[in-house]
């Protein structure tokens, strides 16, 4: 499928920025960014094959301009944080607060609290003033400084009703999926009232399951405390006779966590992910390996994805207030099986099983994840102040560009089942390719699944 990665503007940037910075090279200082400076998505290519890239399908670089398109002292910038909680929110609360106040002079910054019901009345929530006296210390505590909630992001109308009464021309959001599709409507309802009201996220899912951008805000701090519950729970079934370290990750749609977290821990014999079927019974189901693995090594460590399995577990589709499917647990699941399968055979085992989800989501963020922060924080006010709309700040190739909403919310990444990642997870548990009894059966299933 194309995309159209072009970035929509409000309007001709006549202001000169109050940032003085450089238009050559060489000269020590840093240089300004020109909207004509663009990064390749795809960098995959074979000598003497000619390629004719289209505008549409570049990404055009974040920084500053020379030229911006807001008046900073006109300026009044609200940031919200939506959804569940991920390492890194209050890192990049303070990127965005310091670079407007610092380097473009914007003294009118306020904090959304509780997600989009801040902007609701009958909530009543309030608003919060953000200065760098406010914002300074916040990166040392996890969760997020403005408070958080899931839902109210339906009621468009609502919203953009406060953020008129509020003054806002600009409107940075930072969330997942649900969030950036929130913020999407919001930025078409702003358009049908003709507002000039910059809207960016910085998107946020400790899955990093964002399409095209190489890496989500903390997910490295994710996967090094995934790495420390996998260490003692193989410390525990390591101890024991027959020990089992079952652990139970982040991961709804996509196994990116589970996958990172056997690669660096060196311990996992066993990862289950949604992308990956698999079956507990039969001559080659999980249940049969994990027992060839007891009695090879006397202990086993497992790393199990919450949306593992899911398909076969949902009985009846419900939703949360932020339209995720409200997912069955797959980890005390695995256990159940487990413990019944090594009692009917009469198989002493020691199962000890972790859920440290909330702990993880709830950290502060790792140095890899708040200097990221801080640079995404940066992209999202320069930006702005430029008049960028309906666009998401992003990783891609090593490089952070400009990415439309509508792109990145229109499909989910996953890990790839024949990519390197998971060659080298497989290399690193030496757990079978696939532990199912048919794999023609699964491969075909797998492949009408695609067709419809």
């Amino acid at each position: 499928m194309a995309f159209d990665f072009t970035i929509e503007t409000l309007g001709a940037c006549t202001i000169k920025s109050p940032i003085s910075l450089s238009k050559v090279r060489g000269d020590f200082i840093a240089n300004y960014v020109d909207d004509d400076e663009y990064i390749r998505l795809d960098t995959v290519t074979k000598p003497g094959k000619q390629e004719s890239i289209e505008r549409k399908q570049l990404l055009e670089a974040a920084g500053p301009r020379e030229m911006i398109y807001f008046s900073p002292q006109h300026v009044h910038a609200g940031i919200v944080s939506c959804g569940g909680l991920c390492p890194g929110i209050n890192d990049v609360i303070r990127a965005i607060v310091r670079c407007l106040w610092y380097r473009y002079g914007v003294r009118r910054i306020t904090g959304i609290r509780y997600g989009y019901k801040g902007f609701l009345p009958e909530y009543r929530f309030g608003t919060k003033e953000l200065n760098p006296d406010v914002v300074d210390d916040i990166h040392k505590l996890g969760g997020t400084f403005l408070g958080s909630a899931r839902g109210g992001g339906r009621e468009v109308i609502q919203i953009v009703d406060t953020m008129e009464r509020l003054n806002l021309n600009m409107l940075f959001t930072i969330g997942g999926d649900g969030t950036q599709r929130g913020a999407l409507d919001i930025a078409e309802e702003i358009g049908k009232r003709k507002l000039k009201i910059a809207n960016i996220g910085i998107p946020k899912t400790v899955d990093n399951d964002f399409s095209f951008i190489q890496r989500s805000f903390g997910f490295e701090t994710a996967v090094e405390k995934a790495v420390e519950v996998v260490t003692a729970a193989h410390m525990e079934a390591h101890s024991q006779i027959n020990g089992i370290g079952l652990v139970k990750v982040m991961g709804r749609d996509s196994g990116y966590i589970a996958a990172h977290t056997a690669l660096a821990s060196h311990e996992v014999n066993f990862v289950l992910i949604p992308e990956i079927p698999f079956e507990f019974d039969g001559p080659n189901g999980f249940l049969h390996h994990l027992e060839a693995r007891l009695k090879r090594s006397k202990h086993a460590v497992i790393v199990v994805a919450e949306g593992a399995m899911q398909d076969q577990l949902i009985k009846e589709v419900k939703t949360d207030a932020g339209g995720n499917v409200k997912m069955v647990d797959v980890g005390t699941f695995v256990k159940d099986r487990i413990v019944e399968y090594f009692d009917d055979k009469d198989i002493e085992i020691n199962l000890k099983y972790i859920d440290p989800s909330y702990m993880i989501r709830s950290a502060q963020a790792n140095p890899s994840d708040s200097i990221y922060c801080e640079r995404l924080g940066n992209a999202a006010a320069h930006a702005a102040i430029a008049g960028k709309n309906k666009c998401v700040i992003g990783l891609v190739n090593n490089e952070f560009v400009h990415l439309p909403i509508k792109a990145v919310v229109s499909q989910r990444s996953h890990v790839d089942p024949e990519g390197s990642l998971w060659r080298d997870t497989l290399d690193a548990t030496h757990q079978p390719i696939l532990m199912v009894n048919n794999p023609m059966a699964t491969f075909f299933k797998e492949t009408d699944k695609e067709m419809l």
